[in-house]
């Protein structure tokens, strides 16, 4: 496997960005290992906050959560995947797989950072790599919230509004990720913050995670990620701690999913359920109100 990585110099005095990266290698067949990046800031010892972004952002995105959240006391994790962020990035799109992404992500959260009794906050690719982790793991996890995302498996009719983007993503010539970012944005970002979401990637040969997640999303019943998503979806049904769900009022893409999770998983019952101001990229527009309702969820978890 071909890995590339993002010059350091890409990421200097970017906006409302003062934290260090920090670095683990995880596994992957016929290489040395896959270098991910990631944020973990607070109390070392407090339990501990995983905030999961999805594509083809990073975990930027995060930025106007992590202090309030360090503030209130909590540890907070903010990983960059595969292909993404500060992390190494597979050269070949054939290099990039649903499965390996999870396996990817448990590979830190489980092996390297040892996480446990923590509160799971996820969005778009973060939710369907970070509940299948959930799935695998659920004893580490003392509740999630859940925004803007699914675990799809392919038995049930995608939106069209997301079939869309699954051609723009495969056929466009060049990945606007910045101007994506703008696009799925209801508060208009700066021109820094735009170039800050370009920082990962020099050229299109960094972006090939980027352009092949969007076709990873399971839209049959026998895609190669559909039984895995079944099974951990029985998982789900059986998961009795807090999940509470925070979608957006203006993303054409997810609108409706929360009644998914609302309805089949058992901890969601009772739970602050609540709908915020936002696009699909909901950090970006009501951050404020998000890292609140993560330090609620979490505190109630203790």
């Amino acid at each position: 496997m071909e890995l590339l990585r993002t010059p350091d110099d890409r990421f200097a005095d970017l906006p409302d960005w003062p934290f260090a990266p920090r670095h683990a290698v995880v596994p992957h067949d016929g290489t040395d290992g896959i270098r991910m990046a990631y944020v973990d800031e607070g109390p070392p010892d407090a339990a501990p906050i995983l905030l999961l972004h999805g594509e083809p952002s990073w975990s930027y995105l995060y930025r106007h959560m992590i202090p309030p959240l360090v503030d209130a006391g909590h540890r907070v994790v903010a990983p960059d995947l595969v292909g993404f962020g500060r992390s190494d990035k597979p050269a070949d799109r054939a290099d990039h797989s649903y499965a390996a992404h999870v396996g990817w992500m448990a590979a830190l959260v489980c092996d390297h950072l040892d996480l446990s009794r923590t509160t799971l906050f996820c969005q778009d690719w973060g939710g369907l790599i970070g509940l299948r982790v959930l799935a695998a793991h659920p004893e580490r996890f003392a509740a999630v919230v859940v925004a803007n995302t699914g675990m799809p498996t392919g038995d049930q009719q995608m939106p069209e509004a997301f079939m869309a983007w699954q051609r723009f993503s495969q056929t466009v010539e060049e990945f606007p990720i910045g101007p994506m970012l703008q696009g799925a944005t209801q508060r208009e970002l700066s021109d820094a913050e735009v170039a800050a979401y370009d920082a990962p990637f020099p050229d299109e040969s960094f972006k090939e995670g980027p352009r092949i997640m969007p076709a990873l999303v399971p839209t049959g019943p026998d895609d190669p990620a559909s039984a895995a998503n079944r099974a951990a979806w029985e998982v789900l049904q059986r998961f009795d701690r807090p999940l509470v769900t925070a979608f957006s009022d203006a993303d054409p893409i997810t609108a409706g999913g929360e009644r998914v999770f609302q309805k089949l998983v058992p901890g969601a019952a009772g739970q602050p359920h609540t709908t915020v101001h936002g696009g699909h990229f909901l950090q970006e527009d009501s951050p404020a109100e998000l890292a609140a309702l993560i330090d609620q969820i979490a505190r109630a978890a203790r």
